[in-house]
């Protein structure tokens, strides 16, 4: 248990997080929607700080995040609990643990182990990802901060419910994130995710003026998210963040509360894939279609092959001095 930061004191040792966008009022002993954050005498702690239930070394493509460091690893890690209840989550064993099993479990670690293990793999970035980083909001700022003293990226797989606030703390070390954007439906929100909307929006909006490079990412499920209106107000809220901003649209398959519907016909990710392209964008790729090719970059510019990919794993980067186009010299956006 480590006190948590960002939270208010307030009246009868309620207290008040300042953390995610629910912003509880937390009761003396009571936990916050997270299930990790508890409030122990007027005081908040975090219950996760340190527990890392996963930690592995994958293609930073797996983020997805297809223009930083591309080809590259990232030493990836997670600990319990998520301040989402997404109805179709693939990682509900660990994201909803504190809440449906009452416990916490990972490995003690300490920010200085994370670092020296990244190293040790030679990855060039730590991944904060599984679950919800802003739930493990702590260990996670106290790691990426001595990974930027070694020149390690860090990187935030995110639902974007952080607030301005948690935001603001970890500006200068956050480098690069990829958010979900799973609707630019309120009601699907508050229904599937037990979130809203406009907190996402205002999180992206602040990421890209802080600089920080954001990928976004849309798993597109059956009847639920799939319409074209749905998916035209998604597109063009990314063009309105800047045409640079890739849009990675993900195929669904049934899992966890989300059964009884089927997998995304290919026809549907590519109808969204040309709604991304006509809106404007630059980069749009689809995920979980191992072997299409709107897993490939392409330039920008003059329509170049850059890099051609399979999954998660690169087959050929054309790019020239690390970041240019082969034929008409234009840069790639991106961490290069």
């Amino acid at each position: 248990m480590k006190e948590a930061i960002l939270y208010d004191k307030i009246k009868n040792n309620d207290v008040r997080c300042r953390l995610c966008a629910h912003r509880c009022t937390i009761k003396p002993s009571g936990r916050g929607i997270c299930g990790v954050r508890q409030n122990l005498e007027g005081v908040l702690y975090t219950s996760v700080y340190g527990l890392v239930c996963a930690a592995n070394i994958d293609p930073i493509e797996k983020k997805p995040l297809f223009q930083v460091l591309p080809g590259s690893k990232s030493f990836s890690i997670a600990t319990v609990g998520c301040n989402f209840s997404c109805t179709f989550c693939q990682n509900h064993d660990i994201s909803q643990m504190p809440r449906q099993a009452g416990r916490v479990a990972g490995r003690s670690s300490t920010p200085r182990e994370i670092v020296d293990a990244c190293i040790r793999s030679g990855c060039r970035s730590i991944s904060y990802t599984y679950t919800e980083p802003t739930v493990f909001f702590e260990f996670a700022l106290d790691t990426a901060k001595l990974a930027h003293e070694k020149g390690i990226k860090n990187i935030f797989v995110t639902n974007g419910y952080m607030t301005e606030d948690a935001l603001d703390a970890i500006s200068g070390y956050l480098d690069a994130a990829n958010v979900d954007l799973k609707s630019f439906s309120d009601e699907f929100y508050k229904q599937r995710c037990g979130a809203r909307l406009k907190p996402v929006l205002n999180s992206l909006k602040k990421m890209k003026s802080m600089g920080v490079w954001v990928e976004v990412t849309t798993l597109l499920i059956p009847t639920l998210n799939d319409g074209n209106d749905d998916l035209m107000a998604i597109a063009e809220f990314i063009r309105s963040l800047g045409v640079e901003t890739p849009w990675h649209i993900s195929r669904f398959h049934p899992q966890y509360q989300v059964l009884d519907l089927p997998m995304t016909p290919h026809q549907s990710i590519q109808g969204a894939f040309n709604i991304g392209k006509e809106a404007g964008l630059k980069y749009v790729y689809t995920g979980n279609v191992p072997g299409d090719a709107g897993e490939n970059t392409l330039c920008a510019r003059c329509g170049e092959l850059l890099i051609e990919r399979n999954g998660y794993f690169i087959k050929r980067n054309t790019l020239q001095d690390g970041s240019s186009c082969p034929r008409c010299r234009s840069k790639l956006d991106g961490i290069f």
